[in-house]
Parts: structure tokens; C-alpha cells; sequence
């Protein structure tokens, strides 16, 4: 019996791939750079209406700087005198009850809104329109109109309430009362801005969580609450912080809607009034800047605690998968 044996064959070399030609590392460059005209004018500007502002307030918290004239180096004496000032903390006090009244109701009202028109209520442009478009009034234009229906003698609200048989109430005279007159304030004028949010999340899940939710025999709450508010989650974070961050920036309303003045007692007063009291009327900006410093300070602590709590949630998941 013979063998046949068959010639071993010589590794065959892949097949070779027409060169590339490589870009000139000169005209590489030049295209990189072509972006610079159009980036330069938007740097110029932050520098020059961020950046330097900023440095230029930092070194004045320095110093005892007036609006009657230069002041002297004064070191951290200014920080040290606002770390004791009782009307700084009373004031950020103030602030962040306000904070706290504003925040929820902004969150939940905004959330309840988008349900509403995103399953189908009749006309919804018509109520599109109409929860957005108190967000755009100017502040001025809101508070008269709220100041008019705070009215304590002529006011819609008191003279309901008379109507009914009720007590009036001192909606910007009470003291119990004045913080919430705000915050009501602010949740009608600004819920807009937080609905839209909250209906462009809904619209964006996709159609058949909800189409085979409804296959396994989901009724409507166990789809809202297995389906939709898991799927807002992120939204919902991002607007906690977005109206955290804009209540404790709280100003223009209650300076306006009370004159300049503090409310009674001193309830509505908030720290960036009494930040511009201090700078602007009683003519110390190196002081003002001082505590200026130390609220963007807790602003910034408050942005980046919530940014670790979500990260840090977002772990968890990940491990829970």
C-alpha cells in the first residue's frame, strides 16, 4: 500500500492594502487651528466679563475698599467679621427656607403638569401655552400682579376669603405668611421652565415599554410608577439641582415686592439683599465681596455634593446589574 504525499504549501501573505496617504502634518495642523477665529471672540468675552470681574472681586474682599474711595489691605479681616455678622447668617437663613418651601412644590407641581398634557388632555397647546407663559413675564410684571392679589383691604384673595365668610390674611405683612406669599410667587412664574423639562423626558421614552407593559397586564398606575417616574429619574435630578440652585440665588422678587425693604420682621430678606445693602448703601464693597465669596462658596459645595451623591448612586446601579 503506498502513500500519497502532497507537497506542503508556503503560507500565503495577506493581502496588501493600497497605501494611505498620510495628511501633511503642517496641513493637519492648520485645519486644527481653523476653529480658533470662531472660538476666540466667545474666550474674549468670558475673560473679560467673567474671569476678570471674578479676580478683580476676590482681591477686593481684601481690602476695605468703599464706593467713597480706595481702601487699605485689610487681609482676612472682612471674612473673619462675616463669619460673625448675625444678620449674614439670619439672612442665609432666610434664603434657604425659601429654598426648601420652593423646591418641592417646583419639582412636583412641574411633574404632575407634564402628566397631565402628555396622557391626552383635551387641548393641550392651549395648556402648553398656558403653563409656560408666566415663565416668560419680566419679574417686575409678576410681582405687581401678585402685590395685587396680596392686597390686604382690595386684594382678589382677601376679598374671596371675605366673600366666604373667612379671616383675611396678611399675605405681605404677616410674618408666618410673608415667606410663602414668595415662594407661591416664584412657583407660579417659574413652573414653566421645569413642565417643559419634565414633558421633553416623557416624550422621549419609547412607546413600546409601554405597549408590552400593557401586553403583561399593567394598568395605568403600576405603568406610571414601574415605567415612567424610573425613567425620569435623571430628569428629575437634574431638576432638583437646576431650582436648588436658582432659589438660593433668590432676589429679584423680594426686593421688588417689597421695596427694598426686608419684609416684616425681616422674613423675606435674602442674603444677596443684604450682600447688596451692604455694598450698594452702606458703601462697603470690600465687606460685601467678602461675603459674596463665602455664598458662592456654599453654592458651589451644594452643586458638587450633589454631583458626588449622583455619581455615587450611579455606582450602585451599575453593581446592582
Amino acid at each position: 500500500m503506498s502513500t500519497v504525499t502532497t507537497p506542503s504549501q508556503a503560507p500565503t501573505a495577506p493581502p496588501r492594502t493600497p497605501d494611505v496617504p498620510r495628511t501633511p502634518r503642517r496641513g493637519r495642523s492648520r485645519r486644527e487651528g481653523s476653529g480658533w477665529p470662531f472660538v476666540l471672540p466667545f474666550l474674549l468675552v468670558a475673560v473679560l466679563f467673567l474671569v476678570v470681574p471674578t479676580l478683580w472681586g476676590l482681591g477686593l474682599s481684601f481690602t476695605e475698599q468703599s464706593l467713597m474711595g480706595n481702601g487699605g489691605w485689610v487681609g482676612f479681616d472682612n471674612y473673619a467679621e462675616a463669619f460673625g455678622d448675625a444678620t449674614m447668617w439670619s439672612t442665609l437663613g432666610n434664603t434657604l427656607v425659601f429654598t426648601l418651601i420652593s423646591t418641592v412644590p417646583l419639582v412636583v407641581v412641574a411633574l404632575v403638569m407634564a402628566l397631565l398634557v402628555y396622557t391626552g388632555l383635551p387641548g393641550q397647546w392651549v395648556w402648553r401655552l398656558a403653563f409656560f407663559a408666566p415663565y416668560m413675564l419680566p419679574v417686575a410684571v409678576v410681582v405687581q400682579i401678585f402685590v395685587w392679589l396680596y392686597q390686604p383691604e382690595i386684594g382678589f384673595l382677601n376679598y374671596w376669603l371675605d366673600r366666604l365668610g373667612l379671616d383675611k390674611v396678611g399675605w405681605l405683612t404677616d410674618t408666618s405668611v410673608a415667606m410663602w406669599s414668595m415662594a407661591l410667587l416664584t412657583l407660579w412664574w417659574t413652573v414653566g421652565f421645569n413642565f417643559l423639562l419634565y414633558l421633553s423626558a416623557l416624550q422621549a421614552i419609547p412607546d413600546q415599554m409601554y405597549e408590552a407593559a400593557a401586553l403583561d397586564g399593567a394598568g395605568g398606575w403600576r405603568r406610571l410608577f414601574s415605567i415612567t417616574l424610573p425613567q425620569l429619574r435623571a430628569t428629575t435630578v437634574l431638576i432638583t439641582v437646576l431650582q436648588v440652585l436658582a432659589s438660593l440665588k433668590v432676589f429679584d422678587q423680594m426686593f421688588i415686592a417689597f421695596n427694598g425693604g426686608s419684609g416684616p420682621g425681616g422674613v423675606t430678606r435674602p442674603i444677596l439683599q443684604y450682600i447688596y445693602d451692604t455694598g450698594f448703601t452702606g458703601y462697603r464693597m470690600g465687606y460685601a465681596s467678602a461675603m459674596s465669596y463665602i455664598y458662592f462658596a456654599l453654592i458651589i459645595a451644594v452643586a458638587v455634593g450633589f454631583q458626588v451623591l449622583t455619581s455615587a448612586r450611579r455606582k450602585e446601579q451599575r453593581r446592582g446589574r
